[in-house]
């Protein structure tokens, strides 16, 4: 088996449970703490989430692109689709900087959505350097996303509270 412990990998944290992005997040926690270089870039978030208070205090760049509207996958407005350019520029320019870990949070999600071309992920997956470690998160990670990737992990919804009327809680899911 070949040892490749400083070599950067791609890992996709998909499907349509709660937690992909807490799952990046607890690896920026974790290389946080061994004083990384991270920068999270997030696609369509603009919202104040609890993480984006952490992820300041921890000293972890953070980059957010959207608008404070839901996106309608099937008829996005101009400016949802300006913000998505935005973003992926500046993963583009992300990509050229010495960051041990990139989180390209909500990036399935605007490939989905039609906000971003496929093929402008896989070329800038096709130019990552080695040492760093990219992650994706977002539901409907298309196949040829998850075939470049070295991890993949599907998280799926089995029971979630808003099933029983219980809605989202400041420090848990927000």
């Amino acid at each position: 088996m070949t040892k490749r412990k400083d070599l950067g990998l791609i890992q996709i944290y998909t499907g349509g449970g709660k937690g992909k992005t807490t799952a990046a997040l607890g690896l920026c926690l974790r290389a946080a703490g061994h004083d990384f270089k991270i920068a999270v870039l997030q696609f369509m978030k603009v919202w104040d989430y609890g993480e984006i208070r952490s992820l300041k205090k921890l000293g972890i760049e953070l980059f957010r692109y959207g608008t404070k509207d839901f996106v309608d996958p099937k008829n996005p407005r101009p400016i949802d689709l300006e913000e998505a350019d935005k973003a992926m520029t500046k993963a583009e320019e992300l990509l050229a900087r010495e960051y041990n870990i990139l989180v390209l949070d909500e990036i399935n999600v605007a490939i989905d959505f039609n906000l971003i071309p496929l093929k402008r992920v896989i070329d800038l997956i096709d130019k990552k350097p080695d040492n760093l470690e990219l992650v994706l998160t977002g539901r409907n990670c298309p196949k040829e996303l998850i075939e470049r990737a070295d991890l993949v992990s599907f998280i799926d919804e089995i029971k979630h509270p808003y099933q029983t009327g219980i809605e989202a809680r400041k420090g848990i899911e927000f």
